[in-house]
């Protein structure tokens, strides 16, 4: 797929929404993928159920506090979402999980924050933060990787939760190795070699803290 018609299919519902692409800035040694992660590496979050009045102004109020306070966030508003490579959508996404089918390959894209948004209305409507106005589903982290939120439809309501320091979680990297060696039809292929050179290329001090 070419850039135009990435711009024209992704880019500019994302920028309707309040997202601003930067293209090709993600920054060096970013952790290619955040999975695994445990109750204690949870350090905020909030839920807010399907019938509540005001959902969507709600969870876009809760989401950019809790991004200010987090630190997703650097001096220009600038962070990282996960979309797919192609245009594959988030409903998409799901499908193929339900289905038993390999999803997309996915990688960070570096955004900016502009003046006007609505991550939680126009974002998810795009179809590449969330299925439908109301119904987001995404994952955004710090350009330092400092801190990971995830966000996710249930049976019942939206759930969003910060995680503190993925790259440095024991449980995100127990599984972030185990997935780098997962040998299944499923597996994201791209996704294995990128965690693998990553995981290679950290200090020695930090690689397999689940071996200590």
């Amino acid at each position: 797929m070419g850039i135009q018609e990435r711009k024209r299919k992704m880019y500019r519902p994302l920028r309707r929404a309040g997202l601003e692409v930067i293209p090709d800035a993600v920054p060096d040694g970013t952790m290619p993928f955040v999975w695994g992660y445990g109750r204690e590496d949870i350090v905020d979050g909030f839920s807010h159920r399907y019938e509540s009045p005001r959902l969507v102004e709600r969870l876009n109020e809760d989401w950019y506090d809790l991004a200010v306070s987090s630190g997703l966030f650097d001096h220009r508003r600038e962070f990282l979402v996960m979309l797919p490579q192609g245009t594959r959508t988030h409903g998409a996404a799901l499908q193929d999980m339900h289905w038993g089918r390999r999803a997309a390959p996915t990688a960070w894209t570096r955004v900016r924050l502009l003046d006007r948004w609505d991550i939680m209305g126009r974002g998810a409507a795009s179809a590449f933060l969330g299925i439908r106005a109301g119904h987001p589903g995404f994952g955004m982290m710090a350009l330092d990787s400092s801190v990971y939120i995830s966000c996710s439809t249930g049976e019942i309501g939206v759930d969003v939760v910060a995680v503190a320091r993925p790259d440095r979680s024991e449980n995100i990297l127990r599984e972030l190795e185990w997935y780098a060696l997962w040998d299944d039809r499923l597996a994201d292929r791209e996704m294995q070699k990128r965690i693998a050179i990553w995981l290679a290329d950290r200090a020695p001090s930090a690689v397999s803290r689940s071996d200590r």
